[in-house]
């Protein structure tokens, strides 16, 4: 219907997210891949457990609004709505639903997690509406 998204998991999108940027480095690098893969996979297995748990509760605790200025996807949006208008900008990476418009003609998305938050998007043809699963 004429509207233009952009749809994206949202990690290592923008200026922010370090700590995934750097662990990103840490498992595309062939020695440490090759390193990881020398560990007996006993260890190997326990130490992706435990980095995985360290990196969910931190996630846990993503449940606010930064502030337009420090949500680095609002800001990755705001550079890519430079370069082409979009109507729609839909992550999901950061854990916390948010709306936030744009401008006049675009808003940032931001479904949350589904896990326990149950949030989903719809989109009727027109406009999107963030929403609530409350079966």
């Amino acid at each position: 219907n004429g509207k233009s998204f952009l749809v994206a998991h949202g990690d290592g999108l923008g200026p922010g997210d370090r700590g995934y940027k750097f662990i990103k480095s840490v498992f595309r690098n062939k020695i440490c891949q090759w390193m990881f893969a020398r560990l007996h996979p006993n260890f190997g297995i326990g130490l992706a457990n435990y980095f995985s748990r360290k990196s969910r509760k931190h996630s846990v605790n993503e449940d606010k609004f930064l502030g337009e200025d420090k949500e680095w996807l609002i800001t990755y949006s705001k550079e890519k709505l430079v370069e082409k208008q979009y109507d729609y900008f839909i992550y999901g990476h950061r854990h916390h639903a948010i709306e936030f418009p744009l401008s006049e003609t675009s808003t940032y998305y931001n479904l949350g997690e589904w896990i326990s938050q149950n949030n989903y998007l719809v989109f009727d043809g027109e406009k999107c509406e963030l929403k609530k699963y409350e079966g």
